[in-house]
């Protein structure tokens, strides 16, 4: 995000300082990747000074934007001829839009894993002073496959518990374990918070393993 918002700071300088002038295009340059073949124009006009002016544009395409011998408007600063765009969208703003594009969907991902955290919280915090505390049944130590950091799975705590009214069992995990705690568990019961009306919102309280050390 700060990336696209000097790329639009720039672009805007750009635009302020900038003068118009009629090119040509005269080649398409190839350029090839992996799996695919782009084109970009390169293009000659001449600046208000006189000068012949060339360059090739920073953005490309498949098919080809624009063809041999089209006339295009070009964008440059005076004192810095070399630098000229073409006068498009995408050829001044592409940059902007990409990257902007780009930081928008990891500050959304961010933001999502801080919100979630938040939310995690506050629910911990709410079933720890209102919540129904009942003594589950340790049953297994397993490593939690849905989630995977640096070639890692964490561990998670599996209990359950028999509900007297209805009869029925229901099973809670604990949040993530960094270490197996397997070794540190001597008590056949845990303790579980649990809302009365919704058992299936829960905290499972794990305060009696040992901390993870910070390397």
């Amino acid at each position: 995000m700060v990336g696209s918002f000097f790329l639009y700071q720039n672009t805007a300088t750009f635009l302020e300082n900038a003068i118009t002038a009629q090119g040509v295009v005269i080649d398409l340059v190839r350029s090839r990747s992996s799996d695919s073949t782009t084109y970009a124009p390169t293009i000659r006009f001449k600046s208000k000074q006189g000068t012949t002016i060339e360059f090739t544009s920073s953005t490309s395409s498949n098919p080809p934007s624009y063809s041999r011998g089209e006339k295009v408007e070009v964008l440059y600063e005076p004192i810095q001829p070399h630098s000229a765009k073409i006068n498009s969208f995408f050829s001044v703003w592409g940059g902007t839009v990409i990257v902007g594009g780009i930081g928008s969907v990891f500050f959304l991902i961010g933001f999502g894993i801080i919100l979630s955290g938040i939310r995690k919280a506050k629910n911990k915090e709410c079933l720890l002073q209102r919540g129904v505390r009942i003594n589950t049944q340790f049953q297994s130590v397993s490593k939690n496959t849905r989630m995977r950091v640096n070639g890692r799975n964490p561990y998670m705590i599996t209990s359950q518990w028999q509900d007297p009214t209805t009869s029925k069992i229901h099973v809670f995990e604990s949040d993530n374990i960094w270490f197996d705690p397997a070794d540190h568990i001597k008590v056949d019961t845990i303790m579980v918070y649990i809302e009365p009306k919704n058992p299936a919102k829960y905290f499972m309280d794990i305060s009696f393993l040992p901390t993870l050390a910070e390397n």
